[in-house]
């Protein structure tokens, strides 16, 4: 039987208070939601409904499909789209390099540190050139770009550690470019793409100034909605708090089932063998 310290005691104490903190916001969330429009006060903030009024979720549900289904759309094609591109990306710079590579790689990595805010104006005017403004294909195709150099980094640190003799045993063979990643290279890469779609799920899904900037009403995301929800000089707070609980579900639900593979996926493209 393992020994009980004082040190563990502190430490484990310490979590529990912590984890305390951190879910203070979504026990009030909660609360709130299930509390009567007229029961929703500052002094009584912290105490349990008198009667749980489910109707708030209905409700929630109701006025925020049209923006919940934009969003599985925007989100599930954004993220398929910049994690397919960025592994062949990664592909390219880490085993089918050409000259000035590095240089082209190093540039492309610069898209990581441009905050999305400075692109905002360039991106708007972009998007309007091509016809796209104001609905999803626009938008999703923001997301693709701005994915890229995050996936392609991790995709490269994880094909580097696939051996450079494996892949020039498929040239030997005969096999070309696309043969050798969907043959050989693909099948090794299940952990880089939990860990790239986990990634680029949670930035899209939560994303909310792309959102409200680039589409019309009628395509906005879920955070518009959930912002224009809790818009307006009298706010019915059980609806907000219920639409931001339908919000966080998706996300909160990956992280709970593939939490352990994003992991696993993040270790295997970091520890060289």
């Amino acid at each position: 039987m393992k020994r009980t310290t004082t040190g563990s005691i502190l430490l484990y104490g310490t979590l529990a208070v912590l984890s305390l903190f951190f879910l203070m916001p979504a026990y009030m969330a909660a609360v709130t939601a299930l509390k009567l429009p007229a029961e929703i006060s500052l002094p009584s903030a912290w105490e349990l409904p008198s009667v749980f009024n489910w109707s708030s979720f209905s409700q929630a549900i109701q006025l925020l499909k049209p923006n919940f289904i934009n969003s599985v759309i925007l989100t599930l094609c954004a993220t398929a789209g910049s994690t397919v591109l960025g592994s062949l990306n990664g592909y390219v710079f880490s085993k089918w390099k050409f000259p000035g590579s590095e240089i082209v790689f190093t540039l492309f990595l610069f898209g990581m540190f441009i905050p999305y805010q400075v692109i905002l104006i360039p991106l708007f005017q972009t998007l309007r050139a091509m016809n796209l403004y104001g609905g999803l294909p626009g938008l999703i195709l923001a997301h693709i770009v701005y994915g890229l150099p995050i996936t392609s980094l991790i995709f490269r640190n994880f094909y580097a550690q696939i051996p450079t003799a494996l892949i020039e045993s498929a040239r030997l063979d005969g096999a070309g470019f696309f043969s050798i990643y969907l043959r050989i290279v693909f099948p090794l890469s299940i952990p880089g793409f939990v860990v790239t779609s986990l990634w680029q799920f949670t930035q899209i899904w939560n994303e909310f100034l792309w959102g409200i900037c680039l589409t019309r009403h009628a395509d906005n995301p879920i955070t518009v909605g959930l912002a224009q929800l809790a818009g307006g000089q009298a706010v019915s707070w059980n609806l907000p708090m219920a639409g931001s609980i339908m919000a966080a579900v998706p996300v909160l639900c990956i992280y709970i089932f593939l939490g352990r593979y994003f992991i696993r996926g993040l270790l295997a493209g970091s520890v060289k063998e």
